[in-house]
């Protein structure tokens, strides 16, 4: 007979940091974004395992709500999935010495037109951690006020067909379980802040500029992966 399952209390119910020996890392396909590698993992029985997975910079998301209950989102094609999804502003930390909540900001600006005078955080996530490293901090971004897109930025690709919506909260919350919203980014997101809200969360929700732990142990392992080269 199987041992009973262990009950988690309160303060026991959380990631654990934890990093198994690599014995070797490969790059198997080179990408614009994420790199496609192969690392020889080192088991604690002693054995050795093949793991292939992307190496994802990570990301931000902004679930922006307005004055009457309304959600800031962007139409956009998504080539691999064949769809034009509706999703919250969000985008890739690949600048260089800009935060978490900097980039957050910047999105905003850029896909929506919009800067927001309160900040909170909603959750973190990770995306997909059997084949992906991509971590994702969502933001709740409240006070919103149009602003011109920031100095530099290029409209391009998939974002010249972009559109910017408002849609109810209620009916983003109606659409994720009907099955018509999909896209991981705004069925988190949404959720969170739905769960928040009935839960009388919203005051107690973290600083926009806490701490995350998941960026300190990617960093430790692109540290880890520099030494194997």
């Amino acid at each position: 007979m199987a041992p009973a399952p262990r009950l988690l209390g309160p303060g026991e119910a959380i990631d654990v940091p934890a990093r198994w020996a690599v014995r070797s890392h490969r790059v198997i396909g080179p990408g614009a974004v994420s790199d496609y590698v192969d690392d020889v993992v080192a088991t604690p029985d002693g054995e050795e395992m093949h793991r292939q997975y992307l190496l994802h910079p990570g990301a931000v998301a902004v679930i922006a709500l307005d004055e009457d209950d309304r959600v800031v989102v962007v139409r956009q094609y998504r080539h691999p999935v064949g769809f034009q999804l509706i999703e919250p502003p969000a985008g890739l930390l690949d600048a260089d010495g800009e935060s978490w909540l900097g980039a957050a900001q910047r999105e905003l600006a850029e896909e929506a037109m919009l800067a927001a005078d309160d900040w909170r955080l909603l959750i973190d996530m990770f995306t997909s951690p059997g084949c992906n490293s991509e971590s994702i901090r969502f933001f709740l971004a409240r006070g919103l006020r149009p602003v011109p897109r920031p100095d530099g930025f290029v409209v391009e690709h998939e974002e010249l067909d972009m559109e910017i919506c408002l849609v109810a909260l209620a009916d983003l919350v109606d659409g994720i379980y009907a099955g018509q919203v999909q896209s991981p980014t705004l069925v988190a997101g949404v959720l969170a802040l739905e769960a928040a809200r009935r839960g009388g969360r919203l005051d107690a929700l973290r600083p926009a500029d806490s701490p995350w732990p998941a960026r300190e142990v990617r960093q430790r392992q692109l540290e880890a992966i520099a030494e194997l080269a």
